[in-house]
């Protein structure tokens, strides 16, 4: 059995994590092993990190490898889906790679784990979905309009698990989340991405001295001080919500789609705000355009999840930018930080020839 962190609370399942050696994916694996359940990963680590999951069972392979994916699905009951790409601007400039990864190889994973005899799947999807919210607080009934390839493949995905459920009765979740943040608290793993886009990294990377400073797009919106607002979540909680559906779905839980946010929004300037007060160190600023696609605000209705998966969120913004502070001074951020500088080094080295 994979690594044990804590007491039985459900029946031990055996679950197959598809990108567990990523960011959300690497928090959501401990969650899981702290209820006790049997752990498999499958990750091809173009993206996560080997050290993310020291201690548990991994099988280095591609969602899309038909033969890697039969010996990964032996004994599985449940598949828990984070492999995928996801940069909304890259969506944008490469939608191949994206209709690729996050649905082709998204039906391909599918398709194999039922014929495997699985017959429940959570999925993690994204607020991306909505694209340019109508109302905000944002519920799951909201019409769903991408405005990126990124959000499109998500929301295909999506269907597609609904379909699979009317026709041969698949039960799914599907978590639609908004910002992740933070780090777990023992500094072991956090958030890693090469190049970084996430606000809460960047602005502490900045903080750090590690770059020269922050690039604020857009100062204009219609938000009380002009920046963007989004809704924060501690990546624990995020996690702990993946271990809920699972929950849901072991206890006869209906097949459906979750918001996964705190409901409450903070814009650019007050993250900003708030790292400076975490860390004690000032962020030099940069007003830049705002970004095509946008929206003003972002912020979850989780009302759903609260009343349905019992679930709810904990952590506080300071507590995510704390814990993602912690995990940038430990020795493993500082080895992937080396490890990625050397290799964008040798990439314009490369380049140049």
């Amino acid at each position: 059995m994979g690594r044990q962190f804590g007491s039985q609370s459900e029946n031990i399942m055996k679950i197959l994590v598809t990108g567990g050696a990523g960011y959300i994916g690497s928090h959501a694996i401990r969650v899981l092993a702290q209820r006790r359940h049997d752990i498999t990963v499958c990750d091809n680590l173009s993206t996560g990190h080997k050290h993310f999951v020291e201690g548990f069972k991994l099988i280095e392979g591609d969602i899309g490898d038909v033969r890697q994916l039969h010996r990964a699905l032996e004994g599985v009951e449940l598949v828990m889906h984070f492999a995928g790409s996801a940069y909304v601007g890259e969506s944008v400039s490469n939608p191949r790679k994206y209709f690729q990864n996050n649905a082709q190889n998204a039906v391909t994973l599918l398709n194999t784990a039922m014929d495997a005899g699985v017959q429940q799947f959570v999925f993690s999807s994204s607020c991306a979905v909505y694209g340019v919210p109508s109302r905000v607080p944002i519920a799951e009934d909201a019409p769903c309009s991408p405005v990126n390839p990124y959000g499109d493949s998500k929301l295909f995905f999506e269907r597609v698990l609904e379909a699979y459920g009317r026709a041969y009765g698949l039960r799914s979740v599907s978590l639609r989340y908004f910002n992740a943040g933070g780090a777990d608290g023992t500094g072991e793993i956090g958030e890693f991405h090469n190049p970084e886009t996430h606000l809460i990294p960047l602005a502490l990377e900045a903080a750090a001295g590690l770059r020269p400073g922050l690039d604020i797009f857009g100062n204009d919106y219609a938000t009380p001080d002009g920046t963007c607002i989004r809704d924060y979540i501690h990546v624990n909680d995020l996690a702990q919500g993946h271990a809920d559906a699972v929950n849901h779905l072991q206890k006869g839980g209906e097949p459906s789609v979750f918001n996964l946010g705190t409901g409450t929004g903070y814009s650019v300037k007050q993250v900003v705000t708030a790292v400076e007060q975490v860390t004690g160190c000032a962020v030099k600023q940069r007003l830049m355009p705002r970004r095509p696609g946008d929206p003003a605000v972002l912020v979850a209705d989780p009302t759903r999840a609260h009343r349905v998966l019992g679930w709810r969120t904990v952590r506080r913004l300071e507590d995510a930018i704390a814990s993602a502070w912690k995990w940038m001074h430990s020795g493993t951020y500082r080895d992937l930080k080396a490890a990625s500088m050397k290799s964008t080094v040798n990439e314009a080295a490369m380049n140049s020839l």
